[in-house]
């Protein structure tokens, strides 16, 4: 699944059916710098527009994954239900994994919180516990937004 050839994809299929950007995005229900992201490459549309994206370009799931138009003679080992339960699991495991490096910058954070008051006791000693305290801190905010980030869905 290469997202370039995808959204070139995309992009061909709705100027061949003379929409805009927001046109479409209407007619999914997203944003029309969705479907920029989309075209350019950036991102992949997320399982829950897709089949609706495909009845609005009129093609189907694997040609989108292909990025291109099926052959006349060309044999699909999965049928559309099979890749769209794929997407679906492969954006849950993004999230999952987004997730989780959230969570891990927020437990470093901590770490990095707790070894900061073990130093002390001398100038030097009392600046770098004040840097180990502004890097966790940092960190922790860090964390906080990329689980946020994911919660949101975006």
């Amino acid at each position: 699944m290469n997202q370039i050839a995808t959204g070139k994809f995309i992009s061909q299929k709705r100027k061949a059916k003379n929409l805009t950007q927001e046109q479409l995005a209407e007619k999914i229900g997203v944003s029309n710098k969705t479907i920029s992201k989309w075209e350019t490459g950036k991102c992949m549309p997320d399982y829950s527009v897709v089949k609706s994206l495909c009845e609005e370009l009129d093609i189907t799931v694997a040609e989108l994954m292909d990025g291109e138009a099926s052959q006349e003679k060309s044999v699909r080992t999965y049928d559309e239900e099979q890749i769209m339960d794929l997407l679906r699991r492969t954006q849950e495991l993004e999230k999952q994994k987004n997730n989780l490096y959230g969570v891990l910058l927020i437990v470093m954070g901590l770490a990095i919180q707790a070894l900061a008051h073990s130093f002390g006791g001398s100038v030097v000693k009392d600046f770098f516990s004040g840097l180990l305290v502004g890097v966790s801190v940092a960190e922790m905010l860090a964390g906080v937004y990329i689980v946020a980030k994911t919660m949101a869905g975006k």
